[in-house]
């Protein structure tokens, strides 16, 4: 895999995309790409870069879109229902998409929108002392030496920085993110890249977390597969059927003596309902990052258990709306 990004969802997966012929009035150095979801007819800027600004998309059919096909001068996009066997004819309005691009920013300004409370919410702030306590540690938290404060971080820190803000990538998915940085610009220079900077790390960052948080309605979906009900009739995990998920599916997991000493753990290892596992995903990691930043055991051992049910629980970014007159229907 090369390269990660964030895409264009709107509700559903893309269920088709085609690239849109050029058009006399379009930039020649600029290429845009039509897609339909489940119900909507969209287009993306080109190269996808993971900007929310780049991309819009209105509802088409409400039952369902089945297809679509474009004129051949990319000035016209036309969609097919499904159950309602409606067809209908779309006018493509490239220069509102320019421009709301253009008014959402360059450079980092789209992305610091994806951060919780933006470029000047609590969340920035807090990625901003994890990305410069690595340095610290680094350089050795004892040391009386002048501190040489960089703006980058090794990529092998990337893991630890991830985790740290609640993000809990698995081993494979960090290695894609690693590796995506380290080969970024090899083909251009022949070099590998060993060093990752604020602004870069955000956009790994924004493209490789999860769409969206789990959801009450995911979690009992996935009680209702690896449980069983107990004497109240509701969905519970034991402890035994805990552990061996954790230790025998997916990834390698070995536990540690700070995994059965947590407050967490004492918690999570008993006959546990949906309803009990929800708020763990956010009290556990959220009281850790206040009360103890340590590049490892703590984290790792919550993130794999979140990270468990997530595996189980992928679902498609929520749909957006926009006023935006992308499309006019003729």
């Amino acid at each position: 895999m090369r390269k990660t990004l964030l895409g264009p969802t709107y509700g559903s997966p893309l269920e088709k995309i085609q690239i849109l012929p050029r058009t006399s009035c379009a930039d020649p150095q600029q290429h845009y790409l039509v897609f339909i979801t489940k119900d909507k007819v969209g287009l993306q800027m080109l190269p996808v870069d993971g900007n929310p600004h780049k991309s819009s998309a209105f509802i088409c059919h409400p039952d369902g879109a089945s297809d679509f096909a474009i004129s051949h001068d990319g000035r016209y996009i036309f969609t097919a229902g499904g159950k309602e066997r409606t067809f209908m004819k779309w006018k493509v309005n490239l220069v509102a998409l320019d421009a709301a691009a253009f008014l959402g920013g360059e450079d980092l300004i789209p992305f610091y929108s994806l951060l919780d409370g933006g470029r000047e919410g609590k969340f920035f702030r807090e990625l901003e002392d994890y990305f410069y306590y690595v340095q610290l540690c680094r350089q050795g938290i004892d040391t009386l030496e002048k501190r040489q404060v960089s703006t980058h971080i090794p990529l092998e820190e990337i893991p630890s920085v991830m985790r740290a803000i609640g993000f809990y990538p698995s081993e494979e998915e960090i290695e894609e993110m690693i590796n995506e940085v380290r080969f970024s610009k090899y083909a251009d220079t022949g070099e590998e890249v060993t060093k990752i900077d604020l602004g870069d790390f955000i956009k790994l960052y924004t493209n490789h977390r999860p769409a969206l948080g789990l959801s009450m309605k995911n979690i009992q979906r996935a009680f209702q597969v690896l449980g069983y009900d107990n004497k109240k009739g509701d969905k519970v995990i034991d402890r035994g059927a805990f552990l061996s998920l954790l230790q025998c599916r997916g990834e390698l997991f070995c536990f540690s003596h700070q995994f059965y000493a947590s407050p967490a753990t004492a918690i999570l290892l008993k006959e546990l309902s949906a309803s009990e596992f929800l708020p763990l995903i956010d009290i556990f990691p959220q009281k850790y990052r206040e009360e103890q930043f340590s590049l490892g055991s703590t984290f790792s051992c919550i993130g794999i258990m979140c990270f468990s049910w997530q595996c189980i629980c992928l679902y498609p970014r929520e749909a957006r709306s926009t006023s935006d007159p992308l499309f006019s229907l003729i």
